[in-house]
């Protein structure tokens, strides 16, 4: 069977019994080396940097269920992000969405902007607006969405209009949305990527990042990266992954169905501004969201009315059930403080234009007990 819908992909797709004993469930192969019968002749394995089993196996997985043809695995989600960047050379200029998460303007910033790379952070919203920033160097556009952490939506399709009509690469940032509910290559990106760690690992047990393209020079171009630059992921956090994909579709179902509720009780309550949440008929560009997504998720933020820090502080001080982490996309539920944790690294006044307010607070609807959380976040807001 070739075709196969994703709920069946997750636990199927490209993945096959292991060859050496039949293991239903890719072993790992814990291992730097590999034998070789002669200088070259060897089982497709020669050194695990390079290649191994089990990190291949992820990869050939991430690429099922992404809809491309070639996956890569990295040590984390800024090594995937850090390997795209490596496509570019000294002088050239990348467009990138304006909210995002803050690790990934940090990399842009205050890594390669000093070796000649030029970011313009743009909104996005209006796809139209980027067109203005292309020049004869633009190379690459960056794109988030859902965003981190204001939940902006930005029409792939749209932007990738842009992206083909000026030759240029369109990369996807998918961690929040999942293929479970966007798939970017399907709407015209060139490669997507992914925090596995977040809802692909599932369990806060791994760190792993992720690449996935159509193209296969573009793929071998990554995968000379990927291996020269060595930042790639070991075979534990590989065997995990892979095991975080077989649950993706269920976990991404009930992170939905809480990811409502949650979002309807906050927005009825007294103390709370506003809640940033796609599936709102009037959050923006909620109809794109609901073109684009098959459902909108577990993830958002909210303001409250009384809009100060030591306030949102005392909120996330209370919360007996949900968790203040750094991360998401775990089964448990996470909060967030994105002015002094995820976001941090970004000047202030540029956070507040974003709208990241000092009482913003960034939830992971996890899949625990609807009504539980709920009593959790009453409590919590008094």
């Amino acid at each position: 069977m070739t075709f196969m819908k994703f709920n069946t992909k997750t636990i199927h797709g490209k993945q096959h019994p292991d060859k050496a004993y039949g293991a239903v469930m890719t072993p790992i192969y814990q291992t730097s080396t590999y034998a070789q019968s002669a200088p070259g002749d060897h089982k497709g394995y020669a050194y695990s940097r390079s290649k191994n089993p089990t990190r291949h196996a992820l990869e050939e997985a991430f690429a099922s269920i992404e809809n491309g043809e070639f996956g890569l695995a990295f040590g984390s989600g800024l090594a995937a992000i850090d390997a795209i960047i490596k496509l570019l050379d000294p002088g050239d200029e990348v467009i990138s969405t304006s909210d995002l998460y803050g690790g990934t303007y940090r990399l842009f910033t205050n890594i390669f902007k000093k070796w000649g790379i030029k970011f313009h952070f743009v909104k996005m919203q209006n796809a139209e607006n980027i067109a203005n920033y292309v020049t004869n160097n633009t190379k690459l556009i960056w794109v988030e969405t859902p965003t981190n952490p204001m939940m902006n939506i930005i029409d792939i399709k749209a932007v990738a209009h842009v992206a083909k009509a000026h030759n240029i690469l369109l990369a996807v940032d998918n961690t929040f949305a999942t293929p479970y509910l966007q798939q970017p290559l399907d709407l015209g990106a060139d490669i997507v990527m992914h925090s596995a760690t977040k809802y692909i690992g599932g369990h806060s047990d791994l760190v792993l990042g992720a690449l996935v393209v159509k193209d296969k020079k573009l793929a071998e171009r990554l995968y000379f990266i990927q291996n020269a630059s060595g930042a790639i992921c070991g075979p534990q956090d590989s065997f995990l992954a892979l095991r975080g994909i077989k649950t993706l579709h269920v976990r991404m179902q009930r992170h939905c169905e809480n990811g409502k509720a949650i979002a309807h009780y906050l927005k009825n309550h007294p103390k709370v501004n506003k809640v940033y949440w796609p599936g709102f008929e009037d959050h923006p560009n909620h109809h794109i969201a609901k073109d684009q997504m098959s459902d909108f998720g577990g993830m958002m933020s909210f303001s409250t009315k009384e809009d100060s820090l030591a306030g949102a502080l005392q909120i996330l001080k209370k919360f007996k059930i949900i968790t203040l982490a750094e991360s998401l996309g775990g089964v448990e539920s996470l909060a967030g403080h994105p002015a002094t944790m995820t976001h941090g690294s970004i000047p202030k006044k540029e956070r507040e234009e974003l709208g990241i307010s000092d009482s913003l607070i960034r939830l992971s609807v996890g899949i625990e007990d609807e009504e539980d959380l709920i009593n959790d976040l009453k409590q919590a807001l008094g």
